[in-house]
């Protein structure tokens, strides 16, 4: 069975000698018995953040994580900051993001976990008809990069797993800041040989073609792999880079790109390049008054929140300008 990082974390500890100290609170561990490492290291993540004061920041002040252990470009991540965005507006942000002081940058911040909350804290500043208001709870504390790393670490063992491609591209950066095979291993509480079949992975597929095809719910090491064996080939990567900018690809979800990407390798699905979809966007100087992008079901015309005047505006001449289009393209609407 796959140990968690805290649970390989805590063995490290006992390897080098150091004593594991069960700081959990009494009333989450039952009586008579010995917290288990696990939990003594979930304890000491919440004892420290106990600990810690809640602040309020300026969400612009905060760089992401150096080490960025889940995918951005993806319709699952936009779909879940979308609902992400709509609770914290209208019940607050119930839980801290962790920062740490920006090693390089006066006055700023790194953050070491919560940036799904902090990219929705951002997109409500966009929003906002003050967006100096708009603050960010968050707990600082003075972290080295390899505590940073397992802070990441304790925030995906209990919340969400990576996907499988996720934890390759984590293991990719981990290893580029100079964690051996080895020290990577805990982190994503992996064995050698299955960090190994990570890289083996990600040494043929390029970057631009995993992050398009996204983080992949359901798919799990066996696809990427037969993507990674296919894609030995020169020829096939071009063609399945003639397939991310079609609006089919974008229309599926990770299951169906890969699935399309495989197919293309094979030469299943003919090489036949799309247009791109196009995004054009309505703005008086610098004001932005709304955005409209193709989709794979038609065109999706979005305004900020901030421009509802226009928005209603724009309803109100609705009747007159489909009016006005019809009369210029030969037909009449009574």
């Amino acid at each position: 069975m796959k140990k968690s990082i805290l649970q390989r974390m805590a063995e490290e500890a006992v390897n080098r000698s150091e004593p594991v100290e069960a700081i959990t609170p009494e009333y989450l561990v039952p009586a008579r018995r010995n917290s288990s490492p696990v939990i003594a290291n979930i304890g000491k993540s919440l004892t420290h953040l106990g600990e810690d004061s809640i602040v309020s920041l300026d969400p612009s002040k905060i760089d992401r994580s150096p080490y960025q252990d889940r995918f951005n470009n993806d319709q699952d991540a936009e779909a879940e900051l979308e609902a992400l965005k709509t609770s914290i507006g209208s019940e607050g942000q119930k839980i801290p993001v962790l920062v740490r002081p920006h090693p390089t940058k006066p006055d700023h911040y790194q953050l070491a976990y919560g940036h799904r909350r902090l990219a929705a804290v951002r997109s409500l500043m966009a929003d906002a008809e003050r967006p100096e208001t708009v603050k960010i709870k968050a707990h600082v504390r003075n972290l080295t990069d390899r505590q940073l790393i397992e802070e990441q670490a304790v925030e995906n063992g209990v919340r969400e797993n990576l996907t499988w491609i996720e934890q390759a591209m984590w293991a990719v950066q981990l290893k580029e800041a100079g964690l051996s095979h080895r020290a990577i291993c805990p982190v994503l509480a992996l064995s050698e040989a299955a960090v190994s079949h990570l890289f083996r992975v990600t040494s043929v597929i390029p970057t631009d073609i995993i992050y398009a095809i996204g983080r992949a719910k359901s798919v799990g090491r066996p696809k990427w792999t037969a993507l990674a064996d296919l894609l030995k080939d020169d020829s096939k990567i071009t063609a399945v880079r003639e397939l991310l900018e079609t609006t089919e690809f974008q229309s599926k979800d990770g299951a169906g790109r890969i699935g399309m990407a495989i197919d293309r390798a094979n030469g299943t699905i003919a090489t036949e390049p799309n247009a791109a979809p196009q995004t054009v966007n309505f703005a008086l100087g610098e004001r932005l008054f709304g955005r409209m992008k193709e989709s794979s079901s038609g065109t999706i015309i979005t305004i900020p929140k901030k421009e509802d005047a226009f928005a209603r505006w724009l309803a109100e001449r609705m009747p007159e300008l489909v009016r006005e289009y019809d009369h210029q393209s030969g037909r009449v609407i009574r």
